[in-house]
């Protein structure tokens, strides 16, 4: 399996909830601040119908300072929260502009989503949320480079990303080692305590390493204890 490739100094991340990022990409997040380069988080929503019994005006501020906590933990600084609403998240026209324009702000060179197949792995569904957003974003990608598309981000100068690469995949055609920074990662997904205790008893640490060693165990292909496989798309930026 090739490499992903890491020849560039600016990416962001999409996604559509807080903790989506952390079910696997922060490994690479952090491998990729630990070279120096400048990764920037960017969600659709706040995850405010995340947290059964907790009213979404008490949950999506909760969620979205889990987030910012634990992209500190892997390097990032900046999360920036589109406002979409949580659960009911439109594959759109008004999507792919509020992504197109993000990209136009943050200009990466690499573009990092969550998978948006219908499944996860045979017979689990994907959300409906995490389709949404992984299609309208990889549209987002072209439309960023095109002067046309949404007249209205005329005050935005265009950008081409050169690749967006999708996590989360079953058969993903590049991969990344990310056995130095698998221990960040768990801390990372830590943080996400009060969603992660609404989810199971279990200890919420217990939780965060059983994930990540299902999403980023050993993959085929790749010579590593730890790593993510994903699906790379080419641009013309």
């Amino acid at each position: 399996m090739e490499q992903l490739p890491e020849d560039w100094q600016r990416g962001i991340v999409i996604a559509a909830h807080p903790d989506d990022i952390e079910y696997g990409a922060a490994a690479a997040v952090a491998r990729w601040t630990g070279q120096g380069k400048d990764i920037r988080y960017v969600l659709v929503s706040s995850g405010e119908a995340g947290i059964a019994g907790l009213p979404p005006a008490e949950c999506g501020p909760l969620r979205e300072d889990e987030e910012r906590a634990s992209a500190k933990i892997v390097g990032v600084s900046e999360v920036e929260f589109l406002g979409h609403p949580d659960g009911r998240i439109e594959e759109s026209l008004a999507l792919r502009r509020d992504l197109a324009a993000a990209i136009r702000r943050h200009r990466p060179e690499m573009v990092v989503l969550f998978n948006f197949s219908g499944t996860w792995a045979r017979g689990y569904a994907n959300s409906a949320d995490h389709r949404a957003v992984g299609r309208a974003a990889l549209d987002a990608v072209s439309d960023a480079g095109n002067e046309w598309i949404h007249p209205d981000l005329t005050d935005l100068p265009i950008w081409s990303p050169r690749w967006a690469a999708v996590y989360g995949v079953a058969d993903g055609s590049h991969g990344l080692d990310v056995t130095d920074t698998f221990e960040t990662a768990v801390a990372s997904l830590t943080a996400h305590h009060r969603y992660l205790e609404a989810l199971s008893p279990e200890p919420v640490a217990a939780q965060a390493r059983a994930v990540l060693e299902m999403t980023a165990g050993p993959k085929e292909g790749i010579p590593a204890a730890h790593a993510l496989t994903f699906e790379l798309y080419y641009f013309a930026g």
